[in-house]
């Protein structure tokens, strides 16, 4: 998973101990259910978080469908389409679907293993941001495991593109996002933001930013029986150069806050904390995934290393609360 926590545990010379906690790999202390509609197909469905042994990492589990055939495991090389969002299938054809801001709460919290069992095919919608899924860890708690958390460290350059759209993963201390999106509409515009990805900074600058989408591409959706869950409850929907949500934004730019949650949960499905720098112009769900398939594609690009191994800086990792 992707993890960081900005708030340094001890150590005045800016890198941790090897006794703190985040060394090791983590779950929740007590299962969580949470029920909602599916964003795009409309169905009501409950989600329960399941604490899961080390080594296990995030696994959906649907519970409406055949034993033995209905587990999906959380990782890049399972993603089946990233149209309208990032969707997961296992070999059976069993999928789970906008699976993106859970796992970037799931990610930036640190939460290494997990059992998500869900009685349909699409993650709740919630209010279209990472907020109510971190309320939900929160809530049931974290632990530490006895077993060591490892990190994916990069070692060269790795990028993608499709026309202007471009994404490049870097080595770097620790891991950041900077990223830069561009809309013809004057409510968006052209938006650019840098983020340390650490729980501090994702819980005060990108968990709330909610998903996004223009009202005549909603209503093309709806009239092909797509985007059925999709409200002014649960997403910000702009209408030519204007925001139709009555209460407005919650971040005058949040909709490249929004970009970059996206892209926390779309590398979570790299299986490991990632250790290094993302700048990405125009990305999205597919070119995100395209971006963990060209890094593991070549193991020259990278390699996977006990934290305890390597040098990290004190904004990587901390204790958990």
């Amino acid at each position: 998973m992707l993890d960081g926590v900005c708030e340094a545990a001890g150590a005045g010379n800016g890198h941790l101990a090897r006794e703190d906690r985040r060394y090791y790999q983590q779950t929740l202390k007590s299962q969580i259910s949470c029920s909602g509609v599916g964003l795009h197909s409309g169905i009501d469905v409950t989600m329960t978080l399941i604490p899961a042994e080390a080594g296990h990492g995030i696994v959906f589990k649907r519970t409406d469908l055949a034993e033995g055939e209905n587990l999906i495991p959380a990782r890049y090389d399972a993603v089946s389409d990233t149209k309208l969002c990032s969707v997961i299938r296992n070999d059976a054809g069993a999928s789970v679907g906008t699976i993106e801001h859970f796992m970037a709460a799931v990610a930036a919290l640190g939460i290494d293993n997990l059992l998500v069992e869900i009685d349909g095919p699409e993650v709740p919608a919630m209010d279209g941001s990472s907020e109510p899924f971190a309320f939900l860890i929160d809530c049931a708690g974290i632990v530490e495991q006895q077993s060591a958390r490892q990190v994916i460290r990069v070692l060269k350059p790795v990028s993608v593109a499709d026309g202007a759209s471009t994404i490049t993963l870097s080595p770097s201390d620790g891991f950041s996002i900077d990223m830069a999106i561009d809309f013809s509409s004057d409510a968006i515009g052209r938006q650019t933001r840098s983020v340390e990805v650490c729980s501090s900074e994702f819980r005060a600058q990108i968990a709330k930013a909610r998903t996004f989408g223009f009202r005549h591409e909603v209503e093309a959706l709806q009239k092909m029986g797509l985007g059925r869950g999709g409200s002014l409850e649960n997403a910000v929907i702009v209408d030519g150069h204007t925001v139709m949500n009555e209460e407005g934004l919650r971040y005058e730019d949040e909709f490249v806050r929004h970009k970059i949650l996206d892209c926390i949960g779309d590398l979570a499905l790299a299986g490991w904390s990632l250790h290094g720098r993302i700048e990405a112009e125009r990305t999205g769900h597919a070119l995100n995934n395209k971006l963990l398939h060209a890094l593991f594609a070549d193991a020259s690009n990278w390699d996977l290393v006990p934290v305890e191994e390597i040098d990290l800086p004190a904004t990587y990792l901390s204790a958990a609360e």
